[in-house]
């Protein structure tokens, strides 16, 4: 029996008392990478938020590890949760081998994600490029051994190349290590060829969700949403 490891049962949330997010029902099983696709301003990094405890829900619940959870954060960051935000997750001012110390991960369990990181750990982070800093972020990320982790825009901003390594890297740690990964991503192309369900979110609300394949065989409604929310 497949084991569902974060879940949003008809959560509301928002800033204040205004949601940005209604009736949202979500979840992501172990071993599966879930993607959550819309355009800018149609909830997913709240959505995000709110999973990972950052926002609290104006209604419904949030389920962490089959039981509703109201905790912070760092609380549920300590009991599996790990995430990655949008702004890239590193010390700038530190080393990449000291960002890798500071977050617990062995250097060796950092090169089995990203070899390149290997010829660069004296190197500090604030002269890395954005795909190293990515790289980084994501190894300290999967380097704890999260069961669940929530990843915002991974590929923001950079190289098609570093993007490929990136959502193969997101892949492998579902299919080979059972973490569960909820994904938000821009490229949608790229996000169906690595995902196995998707959500497709329209101004709040959940207007699509299926398999990848399912929802590949709707890239003229999705890109639309795009257009039209974008406009």
């Amino acid at each position: 029996m497949t084991e569902t490891l974060i879940e949003a049962r008809g959560v509301s949330a928002g800033y204040g008392n205004m949601p940005v997010v209604r009736e949202l029902d979500l979840r992501v099983d172990a071993g599966e990478v879930v993607a959550l696709i819309g355009a800018n301003g149609a909830g997913k990094t709240t959505t995000l938020l709110t999973l990972a405890g950052e926002l609290t829900p104006l209604e419904g619940e949030i389920h962490l590890f089959g039981a509703a959870t109201s905790a912070p954060m760092h609380v549920r960051c300590r009991r599996g949760l790990g995430y990655v935000t949008e702004e890239r997750s590193v010390i700038m001012d530190m080393s990449v081998a000291d960002n890798l110390r500071l977050a617990g991960v062995p250097p060796k369990v950092a090169f089995e994600y990203f070899p390149v990181l290997e010829r660069i750990m004296g190197r500090r982070a604030g002269l890395c490029s954005g795909g190293e800093q990515q790289m980084l972020s994501l190894a300290r990320a999967l380097g704890r051994n999260p069961k669940v982790l929530l990843a915002d825009e991974l590929s923001l901003g950079l190289a098609p190349l570093v993007v490929a390594k990136l959502l193969e890297a997101v892949r492998d740690a579902a299919s080979q290590r059972g973490i569960g990964v909820l994904l938000v991503e821009q490229h949608v192309r790229q996000a169906l060829k690595i995902a196995d369900r998707v959500y497709l979110m329209e101004r709040g609300r959940v207007a699509l969700h299926g398999t990848a394949d399912e929802l590949a065989n709707q890239l003229d409604k999705i890109e639309a949403a795009y257009l039209t929310e974008r406009s």
